[in-house]
């Protein structure tokens, strides 16, 4: 294959001999110098869309895209109604009441304050993945059975707290007090460990325990109602310009608030993390296109009498000046390929074996995924390739202005 003149000149001008060593290792040193800038961009935002991506979905996997309250957050009594409407709008896959409330739960050997949530199994399905988190058991045990206390599901870490496994029995203490001659004395009740889940974090998994919406009403005293309707959409994204038309199919004694707003301090702190890391990192290959145009001046002093010779024999200054430019973006180019490479193969590794392990009560989830994004790979490898091809343009103008007369005077 015929390669372009200026290529041919540039490739053999960077396979120099032993003359040229030193040339030679400066330019390896600033191939090297962008594939480990490339590498380390690339699994830095790996590791940060990981965590964001992981966070996310374990969040959505305990929590809903959309909840739908009454004004004031009071309970209400026409919940099987408000979601028996929502379900009717094209977007809407699932609807589901809930009950929210605060208990102190004790068993032989511990006790803790935990989020009681009162869920009808079937339709919490249809709304979260709370069947899939359940371990050692599954969401349909959630149910009364003649003689026996009434279910309850425990996050793993709470049930580890409590020293508690399935079958063993727990004592729920609820703030909402009942009426006695001797005052108002605590209600209790007797709860059967039903099984354990896990959603991967920690925040909810040392926190949070399921039982039956019946068994919720009864316990804090509510009546029939329920504290809010969860909805699931199709799009978890478009949750903002979804809810409109979730209120407007409720009436107008309803708000709405979703998973984005309600997490938005969150991954505006993930989001900003990843920003600055990225140009913390970045900068390593700025560092690395300097190392290019050192390396091109070099080779331009260098080749002092070469350039005149090729201007003696009709080169013009601008095929002087692509030679050097393609110089630079040759490595520049295998620079950006090697470090793309192994960060993209780093991160396929690192994800693949969970190398990373962090404390889960910090970060909520025990290990650190990698999710590099296509988007964020190709901007990277194009970000490199351009400041590669900048760094070339100094040192490529310098060449082209040599006088050929004055490169040839002492040789």
């Amino acid at each position: 294959m015929n390669l372009p003149f200026e290529l041919r000149v540039a490739l053999r001008y960077l396979s120099a001999g032993r003359r040229q060593a030193f040339v030679s290792l400066i330019s390896g040193i600033s191939v090297l110098g962008v594939a480990v800038g490339v590498m380390a961009l690339l699994i830095a935002l790996g590791l940060m869309t990981g965590l964001q991506t992981e966070i996310r979905s374990r969040i959505l996997g305990a929590t809903a895209h959309v909840s739908i309250f009454r004004s004031g957050q009071d309970a209400f009594e026409e919940y099987r109604l408000v979601a028996d409407r929502l379900r009717e709008l094209p977007r809407v896959q699932g609807a589901a009441p809930a009950l929210y409330a605060k208990a102190l739960l004790s068993s032989r050997t511990g006790s803790g304050v935990a989020t009681i949530k009162g869920v009808i199994p079937a339709e919490e399905a249809q709304v979260t993945e709370l069947a899939r988190q359940v371990q050692d058991g599954s969401l349909a045990d959630l149910r009364q059975v003649e003689g026996q206390p009434d279910p309850i599901l425990l996050g793993r870490d709470l049930a580890n707290s409590l020293g508690v496994g399935i079958g063993d029995v727990l004592t729920l203490t609820s703030p909402n007090g009942r009426l006695s001659p001797m005052g108002v004395l605590p209600r209790t009740a007797k709860l059967r460990v039903a099984g354990t889940v896990r959603s991967g974090l920690f925040e909810f998994d040392s926190a949070w325990a399921y039982v039956p919406l019946a068994t919720a009403q009864r316990l804090f005293d509510v009546g029939d109602q329920a504290g809010l309707v969860q909805v699931k959409v199709d799009d978890m994204y478009a949750v903002r310009e979804i809810a409109p038309a979730l209120l407007a199919a409720v009436g107008e004694d309803y708000v709405a608030n979703d998973w984005i707003r309600m997490n938005e301090s969150l991954f505006s702190a993930l989001w900003l993390e990843k920003t600055a890391i990225g140009i913390t990192i970045g900068l390593i290959v700025a560092v690395a296109a300097l190392n290019i145009v050192a390396t091109l001046v070099l080779m331009v002093m260098e080749k002092h009498k070469d350039i005149g010779i090729l201007m003696a024999m009709g080169c013009t200054r601008a095929m002087v000046s692509r030679v050097f430019m393609l110089q630079g973006t040759v490595i520049g180019a295998v620079g950006t390929a090697v470090g793309a490479a192994l960060g993209i193969g780093a991160c396929w590794v690192l994800d693949t074996y969970k190398l990373l392990q962090v404390p889960q009560d910090v970060y909520q989830i025990s290990h650190v995924p990698f999710r590099l994004l296509p988007a964020d790979a190709t901007l990277v490898i194009a970000g490199a390739l351009v400041i590669c091809f900048l760094a070339t343009l100094h040192p490529a103008r310098g060449a082209s202005s040599l006088d050929p007369a004055t490169a040839l005077r002492y040789e």
